[in-house]
């Protein structure tokens, strides 16, 4: 990343795969920053939740940059008509790390076993860095153990597969995550080829995305990102079986994935990618839209079929001079025109994001519950 401009950290999974955007691709603002109201008889707190997020957590379950985007400014012309019931993240969220809390809690007391989750971060980089402490937070909150190994930028790959090695043979680590992106000289695949399959929370490992794939194979782990989206569909309601679903973007982390686990709910799916004719006559028609493509405001209301339930995984930085830090972050969709024409959508922040990490906590418990035998 040669040069000097500005840059600023998006990320959509759970092991960071980073993406840097520059601010100069991200230079118009959303509707002069106007928000779409959201009434308070919608979906907002955790004691208004509706009844199907009342149950216990149940699983189900690289940007396309040149994807078309036509001006990253989108209007709010009757945002005090907004309809589109809001879909609270950080509410479900934190109900998934309580119930996470209780089953530690209740596996600790019965069999004397603790979760754990190893954590291997390679480099300096400030927002690995960021990530890997909010996991580590995210452990201690619900009670899970937490190892984490810092390997300096000059790490060799055979080191880090050293590392990984330990973990593998240690039985009180059942969940191993590498935090993305790793240095240019070691090879990821390699790196995420290592991890064991019973201990791959991130869900990376090819055995566990082709156990996905494939009908009547289940696998150990399924991807945080794309988890925490159907389980977002799933807690409040959202019917998928028999609807038409429309994935932006294909990515082994969250697109592709996502589009895998709708096609296992029955729905029937598309993936519309930076290849794809017609992006928006597809997208019209579909009932469930998933976006994780990386493009500030792409998706617009003209893109949305009425009563559509619309969940965001885009985080990206525009530049906002109103702002204390000189940007603000949006999503993929336009929020402000998505919320006039479709029935429910996730905000940017506080969607998508703080579920990716509930199900990573959810994998690191599912892995030593299984490991132990504990129901």
């Amino acid at each position: 990343m040669g040069g000097s401009r500005s840059m600023i950290f998006a990320d959509c999974s759970s092991s960071t795969a980073a993406r840097l955007i520059p601010f100069g691709r991200s230079r118009l603002l959303c509707g002069g920053g106007a928000l779409c109201a959201r009434r308070r008889l919608h979906v907002g707190v955790a004691p208004s939740l509706p009844a199907s997020l009342r149950t216990t957590l149940t699983v189900h379950s690289s940007p396309s940059p040149s994807l078309p985007v036509m001006n990253v400014s989108c209007s709010a012309t009757m945002a005090s008509e907004a309809s589109a019931k809001v879909i609270d993240g950080k509410a479900v969220a934190k109900q998934i790390r309580d119930e996470i809390t209780g089953e530690v809690s209740r596996m600790k007391d019965a069999i004397g076993v603790v979760p754990g989750l190893a954590v291997i971060l390679v480099g300096d980089r400030k927002d690995s860095a960021t990530y890997v402490r909010n996991k580590k937070k995210a452990c201690q909150s619900v009670g899970i153990n937490s190892f984490e190994v810092h390997l300096p930028e000059d790490t060799s790959e055979q080191e880090v597969l050293k590392h990984i090695s330990v973990f593998n043979d240690d039985p009180s680590v059942h969940g191993i995550l590498v935090q993305l992106p790793l240095p240019c000289h070691i090879d990821e695949q390699s790196i995420l080829n290592a991890v064991s399959m019973e201990k791959d929370v991130d869900g990376f490992h090819p055995l566990n995305i082709g156990r996905l794939a494939m009908r009547g194979r289940e696998p150990l782990f399924i991807p945080c990102t794309p988890k925490g989206c159907i389980e977002l569909l799933h807690r409040y309601g959202f019917d998928i079986k028999g609807k038409r679903a429309v994935v932006i973007g294909r990515s082994n982390i969250v697109g592709m994935p996502a589009a895998l686990l709708l096609q296992r709910e029955d729905a029937t799916v598309s993936i519309v990618h930076s290849r794809t004719k017609n992006p928006e006559e597809i997208t019209r028609q579909a009932d469930i839209i998933i976006s994780a493509v990386g493009q500030p405001n792409m998706v617009r209301g003209s893109w949305i079929k009425p009563g559509a339930v619309i969940i965001d995984v885009g985080i990206n930085p525009v530049e906002d001079a109103k702002s204390p830090r000189g940007y603000r972050l949006v999503g993929d969709v336009c929020y402000e025109e998505a919320c006039e024409v479709a029935s429910a959508i996730t905000p940017v922040p506080g969607g998508v994001g703080p579920m990716t990490i509930a199900m990573l906590l959810s994998n690191t418990l599912t892995s030593a519950k299984r490991v132990h035998n504990f129901q």
